[in-house]
């Protein structure tokens, strides 16, 4: 057993340990739910921050460096621009409605605004696309196993998926919040010391610049078509809206902290956004040829880095990794739970089952996961589905119900409707990439706000149902 090997597996036993050991205080649905809404702004900062910075966010962030440049900041940094607009905006609005009506899940939200119909028919979409997000994870974390100590993909697989899903099934978002909060410590630490280390070990930075591809473009730092700030369109209404998160949102012991923690998350992310980038460049100079540009980080981490310090990085990354599949987890968990079995299956059910069928629900998403990962090997495109279909599925149904109470059931379902047919039929007419406004979910969105927009004007709900949401 190599030594980088170990120290992966140290770490993956540790947080094993410390999830089972924080769990046996999660006794209640409210507990695994919603942490019986006592984070304070520290654990919302950290467990928001760590869910955020995933296999997306680093491995599949350096991969796009490698190929793009630097305008692959713009997929962290819309990340953050997102989670700016959560933290101000819409994060105390929705944790008000929280904490006043004793939501928990963000289908909850959605049948108090909407109705019932709303709530059942994106639960069903958010089990068809969460995940190819957790599946994503997985891949990353695959990729590491393999690219490091030889482990077969599959077996990889196994392993990740087995860590996430064992410490969060103990005890929900109080387990995760931290766990998220000691991940994020071994991220920022192993990140912080592998970027000026690698550097050197390229040959300073003249040598890296000398190292780079000499295409149109690779410095710029707007993008084109495929890459730049049209990830905005992608990626910024996810961080907004994200299930995950909104119930991340509700764990907050007040709005102070809902307002600080997000806010300080999202400028850590528009921080943090150049580095992934930064090491994708960085990998020219140890391997310009790369075959799986996955492998970018992994490139720099091994071949850049001491063996026991790039053992601390590869940690940090599969930190990154496993941190975001338990937010997947909590959403897959809670959506099933609450928002199926609880609302549609056994309104009378009691508290231990809820969580019982939490709990079963989790280990069900796991194993989905791995089952995804094994037939997709990018993490980039698999993303990609999730955030491209949750993006125009919830947006506008979500921001549009904070502010205005007139819509109801038929704007919400005829957002989503529209907005999902829009990105499915842009994406199968093989137009998409071919002009930054051709991009499926930029319109996929502009169509979803047209369709609600359009309903509302046309149809005046009537005064029943306007006093029956008030």
């Amino acid at each position: 057993m190599n030594t980088q090997l170990a120290v992966l597996l140290v770490y993956s036993t540790g947080l094993i340990g410390l999830g089972l050991w924080i769990g046996r205080r999660v006794e209640s649905s409210g507990g695994f739910f919603v942490a019986n809404r006592k984070l304070g702004a520290v654990l919302i900062f950290s467990t928001v921050l760590a869910a955020n910075i995933g296999a997306g966010s680093t491995v599949g962030a350096a991969s796009l460096g490698y190929q793009h440049g630097l305008s692959s900041w713009w997929w962290v940094g819309s990340a953050g621009l997102g989670t700016l607009v959560l933290a101000f905006w819409i994060g105390p609005r929705i944790w008000r409605a929280a904490t006043e009506h004793g939501l928990y899940t963000v289908g909850d939200y959605l049948e108090l605004r909407y109705g019932r119909a709303v709530r059942g028919t994106v639960t069903g979409l958010l089990w068809l696309g969460a995940p190819f997000v957790l599946a994503a994870q997985l891949i990353a974390m695959a990729k590491i196993l393999e690219y490091v100590a030889g482990i077969p993909y599959w077996t990889g697989l196994l392993a990740g998926g087995l860590v996430m899903t064992v410490y969060f099934t103990a005890g929900g978002l109080l387990t995760s919040a931290w766990v998220n909060m000691v991940q994020l410590m071994v991220l920022v630490l192993g990140f912080a010391i592998a970027i000026p280390w690698a550097i050197v070990s390229a040959g300073g930075w003249d040598a890296v610049q000398a190292a780079l591809p000499r295409s149109s473009g690779y410095l710029d730092f707007g993008g084109d078509a495929e890459a730049g700030w049209i990830y905005l369109a992608l990626l910024a209404p996810n961080f907004i809206v994200s299930p995950g998160l909104l119930q991340k949102v509700y764990g907050a012991i007040d709005e102070r902290a809902v307002r600080l923690g997000l806010g300080a998350a999202g400028v850590a992310l528009l921080i943090f956004a150049i580095l992934p980038p930064l090491f994708g460049m960085l990998a020219h100079s140890f391997d310009p040829v790369l075959v799986d540009p996955d492998q970018a980080l992994m490139v720099v981490l091994t071949l850049g880095l001491p063996t026991l310090l790039g053992g601390l990085a590869l940690a940090a990354v599969l930190s990154a990794e496993i941190s975001s599949a338990d937010a997947v987890l909590f959403m897959l968990a809670t959506s099933l739970s609450q928002d199926l079995y609880k609302r549609f299956l056994r309104p009378n059910a009691s508290d231990a089952q809820v969580l019982r069928v939490a709990r079963i629900a989790a280990v069900a998403g796991g194993v989905l996961g791995v089952l995804l990962a094994l037939t997709l090997r990018d993490v980039v495109r698999t993303l990609s589905v999730f955030y491209a279909f949750m993006a125009v599925c919830l947006f506008v149904p979500v921001v549009a119900g904070l502010y205005t109470r007139r819509p109801g059931t038929t704007e919400a379902l005829a957002a989503s409707g529209v907005g999902v047919a829009t990105l499915i039929t842009v994406r199968l007419s093989g137009l998409a990439g071919s002009s930054w406004w051709l991009n499926p979910s930029l319109l996929g969105l502009i169509a979803s706000a047209a369709a609600f927009g359009l309903v509302m004007m046309i149809r005046r709900p009537p005064l029943s149902e306007t006093r029956t949401r008030e």
